[in-house]
C-alpha cells in the first residue's frame, strides 16, 4: 500500500511539472462554473415547472433546450478558438454568458422567455473543448488524459447548481438564482485573465483543414460513443431534479440534494477515468465502462426504491464519469494538431446526445405512465456505442495506439491533424 501512495505522488510531482498548473486550474474553474449555468434549467426545473404548470414533455423540452443549443454552439466556439487563442475564446465566452443570465435575473416572465433564455444559457455549455484544450495544451501526450480528466472535472459544477441552486430559489425566487450566477461567473473570469496562458507552439492552419474534421470517420466514432458518456451525464444531470421529484414525492430542495450526491460521483469518476486510461488504456477502459452503464439503466428500468435507486445512479454516473474521461485520453492522441476543434465537434454531438433522457423521460411518462422506456431506449443506445467502439478499435490498433489504448511512441512523421484515414471517407 506504501509503494502504492508512493507511486501515487511520484507520478503527480512528474505530472505537475510536465505542464502549466495554473493554466490547468483556470480551465477547471472555468469549465466548473460554466457548466454550472449550463445546468442552471435543471436545477429550477421543479420551481419553473410548479408557477407555469408544465406537462412532462414541456418539463422535459425545457431542461434539454440548454443542452442542444450548447451543444449546437461548441463546434464554433472551437474553431474561433483556433483564431483568436483559447484563452480569449474563453473570455469572450463567459462576457456573453454574463449577459444571459441577467435576462435570466430580470426579463424572464413566461414559458417562452423561459425556452429563450436556456438557448443563451446554451452559450456556457460551448467551453467544453476550449476549456480542455487550454488545460490540457502545456502537457506531453503521456499526460494528455489525466490533464484532460483535470480540466474536465469541472463538469462538477453541477453540482453548485443542484445543492445551492434550489435552496436560494426557495429563499429568494428562482429568477435571483441567475442573477447570483454572475458572481462566480465573474470570479473565474477574473482567474482565468490573470493565471492563464495560451498553450505553445500551436500551428494555425486554414479553416478548411480545421473542418476537415467534419467528415473524418474517427471524429463521428467518438461522437456517437460520447453520446453514450457525456450524452447520458449531462442528459441524468438535468432530468433528475424533475425526476425525484415526481417519481417519488420528495421536496424540491431534497430532490436537488439527491442529484446532487450522484452527480457528485460522475464529476471525480471523470478525473479517474482519465487516469486510468493513461495507465490501462482508453480503449480498455471504456469496455468496461459500457458495460457498467448498461447494466445500470436496465436496473432503473425497473424503478426501484429511492434509496436502491440512488445506489444504482451512482453506479452509473461512475461509469459515464470514467467514460468521459477515457474518450478525452484518446482524442488528442488521434488528433494532435486540432485537439480544440476535435474537442468541440466531439463535445458538440455527445451534448446533443444529453437531449435526448429528458425528452425520452418526458414522452415516456406522458404517453406511457412510466419512464421505464425512457431508461430502456438509453440502453439500446450503449449497446450500439460498444459495438461501434469494438469495430473501429481494429483499425486504430498499431496505427496511433496499443491494443488497449494507450499511446504509441513518437515517430517521425507520425504526427499530423488526421493521420492514417483519408478525411474525406465517412463513416
Amino acid at each position: 500500500m506504501n509503494d502504492f501512495y508512493f507511486n501515487l505522488k511520484e507520478r503527480f510531482i512528474k505530472f505537475s511539472k510536465a505542464g502549466h498548473l495554473p493554466t490547468l486550474f483556470s480551465s477547471f474553474l472555468y469549465f466548473d462554473v460554466c457548466f454550472a449555468v449550463w445546468v442552471l434549467n435543471g436545477a429550477m426545473a421543479p420551481f419553473i415547472s410548479e408557477q407555469f404548470h408544465l406537462s412532462p414533455s414541456q418539463k422535459g423540452l425545457m431542461v434539454s433546450v440548454p443542452i442542444m443549443a450548447g451543444a449546437l454552439m461548441r463546434f464554433p466556439l472551437g474553431v474561433l478558438a483556433e483564431y483568436i487563442g483559447r484563452k480569449s475564446a474563453a473570455i469572450v465566452e463567459m462576457s456573453l454568458t454574463s449577459v444571459a443570465l441577467l435576462y435570466g435575473w430580470l426579463f424572464v416572465n413566461t414559458y417562452s422567455e423561459v425556452l429563450l433564455m436556456g438557448v443563451l444559457l446554451g452559450i456556457a455549455g460551448a467551453s467544453f473543448g476550449v476549456a480542455l484544450s487550454l488545460g490540457s495544451g502545456s502537457y506531453p501526450a503521456k499526460y494528455k488524459g489525466l490533464a484532460m480528466g483535470i480540466a474536465g472535472a469541472g463538469n462538477s459544477g453541477t453540482v453548485l447548481a443542484t445543492l445551492f441552486g434550489p435552496p436560494l430559489a426557495q429563499r429568494y425566487g428562482w429568477n435571483t438564482v441567475y442573477g447570483l450566477a454572475v458572481l462566480p461567473m465573474l470570479v473565474a473570469l477574473t482567474v482565468l485573465s490573470l493565471l492563464a496562458r495560451e498553450p505553445e507552439g500551436q500551428e494555425k492552419k486554414k479553416l478548411k483543414d480545421y473542418l476537415k474534421v467534419l467528415v473524418e470517420k474517427d471524429a463521428w466514432t467518438f461522437n456517437l460513443i460520447y453520446m453514450v458518456t457525456f450524452g447520458g451525464f449531462i442528459g441524468l444531470t438535468n432530468f433528475l431534479p424533475t425526476f425525484f421529484h415526481d417519481q417519488f414525492g420528495v421536496t424540491k430542495v431534497r430532490a436537488g440534494q439527491f442529484a446532487t450526491l450522484v452527480v457528485l460521483m460522475g464529476s471525480v469518476a471523470r478525473v479517474l477515468g482519465g487516469y486510468l486510461a493513461d495507465s490501462l488504456g482508453g480503449i480498455k477502459t471504456l469496455r468496461i465502462v459500457f458495460f457498467i452503464i448498461l447494466a445500470g439503466f436496465i436496473a432503473c428500468s425497473f424503478l426501484p426504491g429511492i434509496y436502491t435507486f440512488i445506489l444504482v445512479l451512482l453506479l452509473i454516473f461512475a461509469g459515464l464519469g470514467a467514460g468521459n474521461g477515457a474518450v478525452f485520453q484518446l482524442v488528442p492522441l488521434r488528433f494532435p494538431i486540432a485537439t480544440a476543434v476535435a474537442s468541440s465537434l466531439i463535445g458538440e454531438i455527445g451534448a446533443l446526445g444529453g437531449a435526448f433522457i429528458p425528452n425520452a423521460m418526458g414522452v415516456s411518462k406522458q404517453m406511457l405512465g412510466s419512464f421505464t422506456a425512457g431508461f430502456l431506449s438509453f440502453a439500446g443506445l450503449t449497446i450500439g456505442a460498444f459495438i461501434l467502439l469494438q469495430k473501429r478499435k481494429k483499425e486504430w490498433v498499431g496505427d496511433w495506439i496499443d491494443a488497449h489504448g494507450k499511446a504509441l511512441p513518437v515517430r517521425e512523421g507520425r504526427v499530423q491533424m488526421f493521420p492514417v484515414i483519408p478525411v474525406m471517407e465517412i463513416y
